[in-house]
């Protein structure tokens, strides 16, 4: 009923296109209008005012001779007080848009190596755009915004780059393995010489208190047997610790010390000894 009398209705956000006998008329803006058509009037088309994208691959090839495809997102609009210029000057919209971005990006993208494409796709997108605004304005339509969504190159070259990224990782990663054992063994090493350190401090300590004890004990003995000399209590002395000694060696079940032809007599002539070369040493300094 509507359309026989020639009512329409213009839904939110679109505009509606008036002519009359074919000709351009009105914007007419949404809501109901009358349009009769015994008076030649009638609606053209409706134009959308919202905000579509257009997505866009195109393939093309960079400074260094790598074919990548670089897929656009573009985010356009009719603009309604140019509703008259966005629906009679282009026929297929989208295609005009698709022609540009392959014009900006094809004559953008060789000038940059294939690192550089994917350090600079804020600036690509940022030239696509201000073309398209550039363009479309005349054509009553306004780029919202270009966005570059995607940058991919040919399969092996991928495929290479990531064992380029591998390789280097595992180069990292045993230099610092490196210098992971050096500080290992420059610890173990320190700790061995801490550790010889305090066991040569121990002995020391040791062979002092012995000393110590010794001389105590010949003093104590000089003293408590009178006539005794202090080479006859190191003597007594020296006949203990070759007992003890024996003693030790005979207790222990897995001993493997080899005996040499001696009897205790002969500790009496490692006594000499001793003190000869002691009193040796003495005479040459």
């Amino acid at each position: 009923m509507g359309q026989a009398l020639g009512c329409i209705q213009v839904d939110q956000s679109t505009v509606a296109i008036s002519e009359t006998f074919g000709k351009f008329d009105d914007v007419l803006e949404p809501g109901c209008h009358c349009l009769p058509w015994c008076f030649g009037k009638k609606s053209a088309g409706i134009l959308s005012l919202r905000v579509q994208q257009l997505d866009v691959k195109c393939e093309t090839k960079t400074k260094d001779n790598v074919f990548v495809n670089v897929v656009a997102s573009i985010q356009y609009r009719a603009l309604a007080e140019k509703a008259q210029d966005a629906f009679y000057k282009l026929s297929n919209t989208r295609s005009q848009i698709q022609s540009y971005v392959f014009d900006v990006i094809r004559a953008s993208v060789p000038k940059l190596e294939l690192d550089a494409v994917f350090e600079q796709k804020n600036d690509i997108a940022k030239a696509v755009e201000e073309e398209l605004e550039k363009a479309m304005s005349h054509y009553g339509f306004e780029i919202v915004q270009t966005l570059i969504v995607d940058i991919e190159p040919d399969e092996r070259v991928k495929r290479a780059m990531n064992e380029i990224n591998a390789a280097a990782r595992m180069r990292v990663a045993a230099n610092e393995k490196a210098e992971a054992e050096k500080i290992l063994q420059i610890k173990r090493a320190e700790g061995d010489a801490e550790s010889k350190y305090l066991a040569g401090l121990g002995i020391a300590r040791q062979r002092q208190a012995i000393v110590d004890g010794l001389r105590d004990s010949v003093l104590a003995f000089s003293v408590n047997v009178p006539g005794t000399t202090s080479k006859d209590v190191m003597d007594m002395v020296l006949v203990t610790q070759y007992f003890d000694t024996m003693k030790e060696i005979g207790a222990s079940s897995k001993s493997n010390s080899v005996f040499i032809p001696h009897g205790p007599g002969a500790v009496r002539d490692v006594a000499s000894q001793i003190r000869d070369g002691l009193l040796q040493a003495g005479q040459n300094n």
